[in-house]
C-alpha cells in the first residue's frame, strides 16, 4: 500500500507543478512572440542601414542573418529562464559543455557549412549574379545563405551547393571582370594559304557583335597537326553578354561560315581502312 501512496503522490506533485507552471509558460510563449516581431523589425534596420552603406549584397545577407541570430538567441534564453527560474546562461551554458563533444560530432558538416557560409560571405569576391564554375557546375549565383549557395545552371537547373565544398575547392568566377578572353582553335588544310586564312578568320570574328572591337582578335598558327594547320583563335568579349557555350557557338558558326566562303577547307583526320575482296564460294572451282 506504501508503494501505490507512493506513486500517487508522485503524481498529484507532477500534476500541481504543471498547473503551477502554466502562467510561465504563457509569459513565455509571449516573450517567444515578441521575439519573432523584434528579429523582423531588427532585420529590416539592418537591411536599410547595410544599404545606405552600401555594402555588398552578401554582406548585406550575413548582417541580417547573425542579426536575426543574436535576436532569436536572447529571447529563447529570456523565454527557458522564465519557465525554469533557476536556470542562468553561466549554468546553461556550462550544463551544454558536457555535450559539446557528441554535438560537434553529430553536427560536424552543418557548422562546417556555416563557417564556410560566413568566410564566403565576407569575400570581397562571388557576387550574387555572377557566373561561376566550381566542381563542373558552372551557372549563375543566385543565392548565398549560411549553410549553401543556389546555382543557377544555363540550361535551367537549379543546385544547391554546400558551403564548404566551394570554400575548400577552386571557384573560378567568370563574370570578375567586365570583360573575358576566349579561344577556339581552327584547323586548316596543308594546301592553305596561312596569311589569307588567318585574315579570313580575323574578319569573321571581329564581325560579331559580342567581340570587343578594341581589344582586337589574335589568330595564331599554333601547330602542325595530324591533317591540317590548327590556328589559334583568341577574341574578347563582355562577360555578361552571353553564356559561354552560346557565345564559343556564335564565334564557331562565323568562323566555318567565312571559311566556306572563301573555300578553305576544314580536313579531318585521314584513316586509311583495309578491305577484303569477298570471293563467291562457287569461283575457284571449289
Amino acid at each position: 500500500m506504501d508503494f501505490w501512496k507512493t506513486i500517487e503522490e508522485q503524481f498529484q506533485a507532477m500534476a500541481q507543478g504543471a498547473v503551477e507552471t502554466i502562467p510561465s509558460l504563457a509569459v513565455a510563449l509571449v516573450v517567444v512572440l515578441a521575439t519573432w516581431l523584434i528579429a523582423k523589425i531588427a532585420i529590416r534596420m539592418a537591411r536599410r542601414a547595410t544599404q545606405k552603406a552600401e555594402l555588398r549584397e552578401n554582406l548585406q545577407q550575413l548582417t541580417a542573418t547573425l542579426v536575426k541570430l543574436v535576436v532569436w538567441a536572447f529571447g529563447l534564453l529570456t523565454a527557458a529562464t522564465i519557465v525554469v527560474p533557476g536556470l542562468t546562461p553561466a549554468g546553461l551554458f556550462a550544463g551544454l559543455g558536457f555535450g559539446a563533444v557528441a554535438i560537434g560530432f553529430a553536427f560536424k558538416d552543418i557548422f562546417e557549412n556555416f563557417l564556410a557560409g560566413v568566410f564566403i560571405m565576407l569575400r570581397k569576391k562571388m557576387e550574387i549574379g555572377d557566373v561561376v564554375e566550381t566542381g563542373g557546375i558552372l551557372g549563375k549565383v543566385e543565392q548565398v545563405t549560411l549553410r549553401e549557395t543556389y546555382i543557377r545552371r544555363f540550361s535551367g537547373e537549379l543546385t544547391v551547393v554546400p558551403n564548404a565544398m566551394i570554400f575548400t575547392n577552386p571557384v573560378e568566377i567568370i563574370t570578375d571582370e567586365p570583360i573575358r578572353r576566349d579561344q577556339v582553335m581552327v584547323g586548316v588544310s596543308y594546301d592553305t594559304d596561312l596569311d589569307h586564312a588567318a585574315e579570313v578568320i580575323r574578319k569573321a570574328v571581329e564581325g560579331i557583335d559580342l567581340v570587343d572591337k578594341d581589344k582586337g582578335v589574335d589568330v595564331f598558327a599554333e601547330n602542325f597537326g595530324s591533317s591540317s594547320v590548327d590556328f589559334l583563335v583568341r577574341w574578347w568579349s563582355d562577360s555578361g553578354t552571353q553564356p559561354l557555350p552560346e557565345a564559343k557557338d556564335i564565334v564557331l558558326r562565323a568562323i566555318k561560315k567565312a571559311l566556306d566562303e572563301a573555300d578553305i577547307e576544314i580536313p579531318f583526320p585521314y584513316v586509311t581502312h583495309t578491305f577484303k575482296e569477298a570471293v563467291p564460294l562457287n569461283q575457284g572451282g571449289a
